[in-house]
């Protein structure tokens, strides 16, 4: 029963409008990273990039390097749109994004996120088979329907990504509002709305609707008589979001998504009026069903269990940030701190304060005040570079921070060797001290 559901053919249209749309996004992506300074603020300028714990192998190429990595990113993000050569582009396009997005965490965003998981699902998908330079070069190739299951995909995975966005903002400092106005007192200076962003009513009508939103879009996009008013809605949300927070390419992908969601005749009436439309009533179950739906069953046991950890791990992870990220937390909070680092030299006990202006840009220098795993990371490059130099060291942090404008308490431990301390991803680490 499970097969004839999952492989059940249907027309392929939304899957193809996806690929174009995509492939377009991610080649915007690419390019606007390089001609907005992105890539050379992120990568270029810094004298070393805070990667994910574990991924400190992944580091940016020298001198500009990283210019033609993303060059070459956008070559394959073409290849994805026109259907060229399309499993190498998108396998290409996926290993490049996704070592972009472990190498650097300054600019971590859960859209870049996102990009890096559509990504690798689309290395899966069947989207190179209309309206593709692969089908025009080999006939056989061609066809008109996909199995079900990779309608299905999308929905799910939107479906988990909202939902967990959804619960996350019902806590007392979203539900009061106080969240937002703190984001909005940077869009001060924006002209016409900015005065209308600073309004206490704006603010509890964004932030109960950005629960009602992420909590409520999927169903309602599933639901037929609803399903053209979400849209409209979802339209309207993620234009604003667009112009409000500058937020790169994540709000039109977010509207591509919904292709999933309608009538795979509308689709192709809408975008690919000269293809014919699939309406046979067909199953065909391949040989590789059983390793396939493994895969997808780990895949998204892992996407339903990763944003749960922070139940596990002791502590507020609004404080302490753990278990924060790949959880779809989305601007849930405004976090600001002062921060000390001293070094002391073990054989002589002087002690001094780091220059942070000497090791690191601003944007990093926020990371490196209120991020833990950011400070402890810091921690350990002082060390290894004191260590080249033939000196053995302890690194103690003085840290206070403020979360959504509170009064500033102690983060880290002042006492504790952070060159020495070590750090765990999926438990406490004592080293960070509780919020009281």
């Amino acid at each position: 029963m499970l097969n004839k559901w999952l492989f059940k053919r249907i027309d392929n249209s939304a899957l193809i409008v996806f690929r174009i749309l995509f492939g377009l996004l991610c080649f915007l992506e690419s390019v606007g990273a390089i001609l907005t300074g992105w890539v050379k603020r992120v990568f270029i300028d810094p004298d070393f990039t805070f990667s994910f714990i574990g991924f400190e192998w992944l580091q940016p190429l020298p001198a500009n390097g990283m210019y033609w990595y993303f060059a070459l990113m956008a070559v394959f993000a073409l290849g994805i749109m026109l259907g060229y050569k399309y499993r190498l582009s998108i396998l290409g396009f996926t290993i490049m994004w996704s070592a972009t997005y472990l190498m650097q965490k300054s600019s971590y965003n859960n859209h870049y996120y996102l990009l890096m998981l559509i990504s690798g699902i689309m290395v899966f998908m069947p989207a190179n088979k209309y309206a593709s330079l692969d089908a025009k070069q080999n006939p056989k190739l061609k066809s008109y329907a996909m199995p079900l299951w990779c309608n299905l995909v999308f929905v799910l995975q939107l479906f988990i990504v909202y939902t967990y966005a959804s619960v996350a903002k019902l806590y007392p400092d979203w539900l009061d509002a106080s969240v937002i106005e703190l984001l909005m007192k940077s869009k001060q200076h924006y002209v016409l709305v900015g005065e209308l962003l600073q309004q206490k009513g704006l603010h509890f009508a964004l932030a109960y609707g950005g629960i009602l939103f992420d909590g409520l879009i999927i169903p309602l996009l599933l639901f037929k008589p609803t399903r053209k008013w979400a849209f409209i809605v979802s339209v309207f949300f993620h234009l604003f979001n667009s112009f409000v927070f500058q937020i790169g390419i994540f709000p039109y992908l977010a509207l591509a998504f919904t292709v999933f969601f309608f009538n795979p005749k509308t689709i192709q009436k809408l975008f690919l009026k000269k293809k014919v439309f699939y309406e046979l009533d067909e199953v065909v179950v391949p040989k590789y069903k059983t390793p396939l739906i493994a895969l997808f069953s780990i895949y998204f046991l892992i996407q339903i269990v990763l944003p749960l950890r922070h139940h596990f791990i002791k502590g507020n992870v609004l404080w302490t940030e753990e278990g924060h990220r790949l959880s779809w937390r989305m601007m849930l909070r405004a976090k600001s701190g002062n921060t000390t680092y001293w070094v002391e030299n073990k054989a002589t006990r002087k002690r001094y304060a780091v220059n942070l202006d000497a090791y690191l840009t601003e944007k990093q220098k926020r990371l490196a005040s209120t991020k833990p795993d950011a400070i402890w990371q810091f921690s350990q490059r002082l060390k290894a570079e004191f260590k080249n130099n033939g000196q053995d060291i302890a690194v103690y942090v003085n840290c206070r921070v403020s979360v959504n404008g509170k009064p500033f308490k102690t983060l880290i431990n002042p006492e504790v060797d952070l060159a020495q301390a070590p750090f765990h991803y999926f438990k406490h680490n004592g080293w960070i001290l509780s919020y009281n």
